[in-house]
């Protein structure tokens, strides 16, 4: 891919980011929080944090997702940190802004269906351009590599704290609320940035096998098996690689090619079951090698 195009594909990520980010903070402050429901993960902690405190809720989520952020930098690579950084600060913004606006509903019913469905659709078009919005995902993804939880698991147990204390704050009919509202919006979050946490098979027929591969085990932490080819009319040898990943790690692998400058052919599909252990994290050693 030419510089040019990998430019243009960059503006329009970051455009699509931008579009996720205020349909997320529209859905927070006109629908979700006058109807004193939360989202899950850093955010609902900032939003029980800015009822009980008072303050700034940009702000709170911002000083809160900070760390999370930085945490996950050295591990997920530089676009996905410039992607998220941009997401979290403009959400943050868009937050103080549309908390100035009047409620777009006030019934608690419809609050939590369509609030679900408009959040979901922010956060997903976000994800899906290789972003996030919330700290717990960036944690989640690295914490996933390393055991045999998905990113979805791992959230959900966050959570589970999060809607408890939620409890405590809104009472138990609000928290309840919530948790529907979080089923909902996931749901369309999968429907939105193809699922997260389903796994995807990438075939890939390339020149550069060996570059590829090891920035797949490098930066993903997968596996990839080799495979020996020939290509029917040209009669070359050729190498294939096979490997599972996350649709979350989708836009990652993208980046991958496209930064290699070989000739790729890749096909993607959708896989329904892993059986047996999948290592998550290569030694470097072997990397090395």
């Amino acid at each position: 891919m030419s510089q040019g195009k990998k430019t243009l594909r960059f503006i329009i990520s970051i455009f699509i980011i931008t579009i996720g980010a205020i349909i997320a903070a529209a859905t927070l402050e006109l629908v979700l929080i006058p109807n004193k429901m939360i989202d899950g993960g850093i955010n609902g902690i900032s939003i029980i944090l800015d009822t009980i405190f008072g303050g700034a809720l940009g702000l709170y989520v911002i000083l809160i997702n900070l760390p999370f952020v930085l945490f996950g930098a050295k591990k997920l690579g530089g676009k996905f940190l410039f992607k998220t950084a941009y997401g979290m600060i403009l959400f943050s913004i868009l937050l103080e802004l549309f908390g100035h606006f009047d409620p777009l509903i006030d019934d608690t019913l419809l609050a939590t269906v369509y609030g679900g469905i408009a959040l979901g659709i922010g956060v997903g078009l976000i994800i899906k351009e290789g972003g996030c919005l919330d700290g717990t995902e960036t944690v989640a993804i690295i914490m996933s590599r390393k055991n045999n939880m998905s990113v979805g698991q791992i959230v959900f147990v966050m959570n589970i704290f999060i809607y408890g204390a939620a409890i405590f704050v809104f009472g138990a009919d609000r928290a309840l609320y919530s948790l529907l509202t979080y089923f909902v919006t996931y749901k369309v979050i999968d429907m939105v940035s193809e699922g997260m946490n389903s796994v995807k098979a990438a075939l890939i027929i390339t020149d550069d096998a060996d570059e590829i591969a090891t920035n797949i085990m490098g930066k993903l932490g997968r596996t990839v098996t080799t495979i020996e080819g020939m290509g029917f009319v040209s009669k070359n040898n050729m190498t294939i690689l096979y490997t599972v990943i996350t649709k979350y790690e989708l836009s990652m692998l993208k980046d991958i090619l496209n930064e290699v400058e070989a000739s790729s052919f890749v096909t993607i599909s959708d896989v329904s079951e892993v059986i047996g252990k999948h290592i998550k994290k290569i030694p470097n050693k072997v990397i090395e090698k």
